[in-house]
Formats: structure tokens, sequence, C-alpha cells
């Protein structure tokens, strides 16, 4: 099982002005996550919009970041949908396009049974050669994965980890304790990257690593070294920033942020949409108070 790395951004998806997907600006933005600090991109993810994706879009955005990202780190594709086949398929299309692993998450709004969750994973890790990396997002999916069900599902020779967003420490240190030798859990959540840690857990898949990659990346590198104090203290210093890049609904926020440092990103689409002046003066003026890590000449 190939090792993604302790640090994966969930980078946002650039739009040009006139909305269409800005495919340049996405290779240019992951370059620059890897030049600051993360060990590869999870692409059209949550933060990546991928409800408002269609199928060409997310294929093309697949095969352009792998072809410039290339042998420098991972490029994990988002494939999950709340349509089981579906998401079969946009996984071997995946694999096609030559990414490194994919991401499924639970499907959301169906809200269906742990069986159901179960006979989902299975599906789409059977039809791939690809790790697959599940995604567990209760507050958006209004489903939990329980411990018990990613445990089994963890036996999976190819099922890599589970992005864990539930929030809930006693579940992710049970997966932790029971799922197979290699399994990985990464935070899903900024917040929760160091309790996580804390308890077992590999790494994060991150929003605010699109700012502070570096930073992260030290967090996470001094607490698994044995130094939690220091790590602690770039906990505690990021919780701000944490809590501005989610002041409304993610990725609101980060492209925002990245918008005014100059970096690709352009505005959300519909039914997401920029943030009104108050939110947006918040955002920036807590990133204003940051070391930013991202080389903004992109």
């Amino acid at each position: 099982m190939p090792d993604f790395g302790r640090l994966l951004t969930a980078m946002i998806t650039p739009f040009a002005a006139d909305g269409s997907v800005d495919y340049e600006g996405a290779k240019q933005l992951a370059l620059a996550l890897l030049d600051s600090g993360s060990d590869g991109v999870v692409v059209v993810g949550t933060t990546g919009e991928s409800p408002t994706l269609t199928h060409e879009e997310k294929l093309r955005l697949f095969a352009e970041v792998k072809s410039a990202v290339g042998a420098r780190g991972a490029v994990i594709a988002g494939t999950g949908t709340n349509n089981t086949s579906e998401s079969v398929e946009l996984t071997r299309e995946a694999e096609r396009a030559g990414v490194d692993g994919v991401l499924a998450v639970t499907p959301y709004y169906n809200k269906p049974p742990q069986e159901g969750l179960e006979r989902h994973f299975r599906a789409i890790a059977e039809a791939t050669g690809l790790p697959l990396v599940m995604y567990n997002l209760p507050g958006r999916t209004a489903i939990n994965m329980t411990a018990e069900t990613t445990v089994r599902l963890s036996q999976i020779d190819n099922v890599a980890g589970i992005k864990e967003s539930s929030g809930d420490l006693g579940q992710i240190a049970r997966i932790v304790e029971d799922a197979r030798e290699g399994f990985r859990v990464w935070s899903g959540a900024d917040e929760d990257t160091l309790p996580m840690l804390s308890v077992g857990c590999y790494g994060v898949i991150s929003v605010i690593s699109h700012l502070v990659g570096r930073q992260v990346a030290t967090m996470v590198e001094d607490y698994v070294s044995g130094r939690a104090a220091a790590a602690a203290r770039t906990h505690r210093r990021l919780l701000p920033l944490i809590d501005a890049m989610f002041c409304v609904t993610n990725p609101i926020p980060v492209k925002y942020a990245l918008r005014q440092l100059g970096a690709p990103a352009g505005a959300p689409r519909l039914p997401l949409c920029e943030p009104d002046e108050a939110t947006a003066e918040r955002i920036m003026a807590e990133v204003r108070r940051h070391q930013i890590d991202l080389p903004v000449a992109v």
C-alpha cells in the first residue's frame, strides 16, 4: 500500500471569471501546495466543490493535476457520490486518468444503514486496483459510519484508510485500535488534528494547509517525533485561523483568502457564494496575523 503522506491538502477548485474551471490555475495551485508542505492533494472533494462539478470537469481535473504533479506527490481523486454505481464508474475512470488513489465520502441524503454503507464501499473497492480512502463526514452527509463498520472495511486489501470527520475521539480510537495493521486514519477537521494524533491517527487532510502548510506539517512531525509541547503550541496558535476558515461554509473563506493573496481561486459556484463584507474582513484580519507559507506568485 503506497504511503500518501501525513499531510494532504483538500484542494479548492479554482474557477475563472466566467465560472468555468481554471485548469491551469489548478495545476499551479497543486504544485504550490507541494512546495509549501503538503505531501499530496485531494482533488474534487468537499473543499473542491464536487457537487457543482460535471463528470467531465472532474475527470479533466484528475488528469490535468496528475500530469502537473507527476511523481512529486500523491493525487487523490474524489470519486464518491450518493449513487454507488456512479461512484464505481467515476472511480474506474479516475484510475484510467492516472491518479494515485481515490477518496469516497459516505453517501449523503440517502441515509443508508450500516450494511448499505459497507456494501457501497466494498463495491467501490472491488471496482479498482487503486487504494481507497473512505470519508466519514456526518456533519454534511447526515449519517455516521460506525467504528465497527470501518474496521470491517479495513480488512479489504486496497482500502487504505479513512478521513474521519466525526469528531468522536472514542469512535476514532476504536478504529485505530481494531483496524488492520497499516490502515491509516487522517483527521478530516483541522481543529481535531492534534487530538486525533494523540489517539494514534496518522495525519490530516487539511484545509488550512492552503495557507500554512509548512506549519501544519511541522506540527504533525513534532507530535509523531515526541515533541508534543511544540505541537500543542502550534495547534493553539493556528486555532483562530481555523475558526476564520470555517466561519461560514467551507470553502467560501479559504477561496476568498486565496484570491486576496493572489493565488488561483475564483468565486465559489452557486449555491455557495462570496462572503459578505463583514465576514470578508474577519477572514482577512485573521489571515494577516499569520505567516503564509503558500508561494502566492503562482
